[in-house]
């Protein structure tokens, strides 16, 4: 796999992963979906291991980071962001018919819901890079709403 990189230096650059035919690698023969960069790690959704679930590679150490507490087998993971420190994680999960929005504290290992499941869909989850805010797209009577929340999931008026 070859990702385009651009952050705040003066020019793109490609990273690239050779195939492993392992779970612990970056690249494998599952799909490896919505891939997010900050930083030095790259999130994303892969089936690897039976179920939709979130893997954070740090691209530096050329290494998957475990994440425990973070999958469970009766959910499917969407659309995973991470802060620019890499400790927090959030993404929405789809579970029997319902969309939430979760967010996960790698130094406590704790994944906690910010918006409880419900029947509207969620999509997109954004963090910012310093952690402190959330954006994500809600489903609402017919079209899409962009909703910003602290990291409490307390909405924040602009």
């Amino acid at each position: 796999m070859t990702l385009l990189l651009s952050s705040c230096s003066n020019y793109p650059r490609l990273l690239t992963f050779p195939f492993s035919d392992n779970t612990r690698s970056f690249n494998s023969r599952s799909s490896e979906l919505s891939p997010y960069i900050a930083g030095q790690y790259i999130t994303f959704v892969s089936d690897r291991n039976g179920s939709q679930d979130v893997y954070l590679f740090d691209a530096k150490n050329r290494r998957l980071i475990d994440l425990p507490g973070l999958n469970s087998i009766n959910e499917v993971a969407l659309n995973p962001s991470i802060s620019e420190d890499g400790r927090y994680l959030v993404f929405a999960i789809v579970s029997q018919g319902k969309s939430g929005l979760y967010l996960y504290d790698r130094t406590t290992q704790q994944k906690r819901p910010l918006i409880t499941q419900q029947t509207r869909e969620i999509r997109n989850p954004m963090i910012s890079s310093n952690g402190e805010k959330i954006t994500f797209e809600v489903a609402n009577n017919g079209q899409w709403d962009i909703v910003v929340t602290d990291i409490r999931g307390n909405p924040i008026n602009n």
